[in-house]
């Protein structure tokens, strides 16, 4: 079977498998508040459909076309990031300005400027220079700060992760990538301790066990006892306890959790594998790429979806702190879902024009 085929069916059966979940979940959390228990479930189905079709579309475009998009579409993302900040603009919720609310629908930009970085470094990388570091640090600062004054570390330590994996594969010196490295974790060390509920998510994630009814403790909480009730083969579908009101943002950054007290161990070993399979093609795409800017787009794509996947499945696992960083094509959301589709549709393209070996 073909990459392209592949990796298209492997997304699409992702996706199918998160409308599944999040019906599973939202339910009563949709009835409480909009008085429509299917309302999240119509919403993802219908950015799922959208989604499928704008892969489809973007997946006949020849990527290299998309070469002189690059520093346009960077501009750009950087407009609407700060057009978050503006009223009537700017949507702000929960204490957070990551939204534009265009009337019918809000987006949010920090979405899709994990596709516009990595379309502009793959574009800038491929053309061999030197020099280079300065630039690039300068370039993931500016990024970085934007995404942060909404704020959002999770998203924020996304961009960083997947752009440095980026530039290391565009054949730097292993001392480059050492300070690079040096500064990320000293300036991730710096942001934790300059905000308290950061502080108060860390603590809360060192000391789960200990009596504590704060906000990061019962969720963190919450999220053990959906993980412990699950076993070796789940509570069984539509039995879950903690999707009634218990567990936190149930259709979001915690639905992996519902769903692993649901289907237990095996089930979370099923989605956890389809997500490696999805690694595997898109970096096998990546190897086959005809040349360095498909190559480094295809990695930086891969990059930035595996890493998000890993790190909402690790902070579900408890294997570190909560960051408020959804599933990809799994979690409720429409601006994701559709970057992500059409992040899918630039790897079928760059598949799609490999010549002579398996697409």
């Amino acid at each position: 079977m073909r990459l392209r085929l592949l990796l298209f069916l492997t997304t699409i059966s992702l996706a199918l498998i998160g409308v599944f979940i999040l019906y599973e979940s939202s339910t009563y959390t949709a009835l409480l508040s909009v008085g429509d228990k299917y309302h999240f479930v119509k919403n993802q189905i219908m950015w799922v459909v959208l989604g499928i079709a704008a892969a489809l579309v973007v997946s006949k475009i020849p990527y290299r076309k998309l070469y002189p998009l690059a520093l346009p579409l960077l501009l750009a993302t950087f407009v609407l990031l700060i057009a978050v900040f503006i009223p009537g603009i700017g949507l702000r919720l929960k204490g957070a300005s990551r939204w534009i609310d265009a009337g019918f629908f809000t987006f949010q930009p920090s979405e899709l400027l994990k596709i516009s970085l990595t379309l502009y470094l793959a574009a800038w990388l491929s053309v061999k220079e030197s020099g280079r570091l300065l630039a690039f640090l300068l370039l993931l600062g500016i990024c970085g700060a934007l995404v942060l004054l909404q704020p959002d570390m999770g998203t924020a330590f996304i961009v960083a992760g997947g752009a440095t994996i980026v530039y290391f594969l565009s054949g730097v010196q292993l001392k480059e990538m050492v300070l690079i490295g040096l500064i990320l974790i000293l300036g991730a060390f710096l942001l934790i301790k300059i905000e308290p509920y950061r502080v108060a998510r860390l603590a809360s994630f060192q000391n789960f066990n200990k009596q504590d009814l704060s906000g990061t403790s019962y969720h963190v909480k919450q999220v053990l006892i959906a993980l412990g009730s699950g076993g070796l083969t789940g509570v069984g579908f539509g039995q879950s306890i903690q999707k009634y009101a218990y567990l936190p943002e149930s259709t979001t950054d915690s639905i992996f959790a519902i769903f692993a007290e649901e289907a237990g161990f095996l089930g979370t070993l099923f989605i956890i594998s389809v997500f490696i399979l999805e690694l595997i093609l898109g970096f096998a795409i990546a190897a086959r790429a005809p040349d360095l800017f498909g190559r480094l787009m295809a990695v930086g794509i891969t990059s930035f979806i595996s890493i998000q996947a890993l790190i909402n499945l690790a902070s579900q696992a408890v294997l570190m702190p909560l960051t408020g960083v959804p599933l990809p094509f799994i979690s409720y959301g429409g601006s994701a879902m559709i970057i992500n589709f059409v992040s899918i549709g630039i790897l079928m393209s760059i598949a799609s024009q490999v010549k002579g070996a398996q697409k």
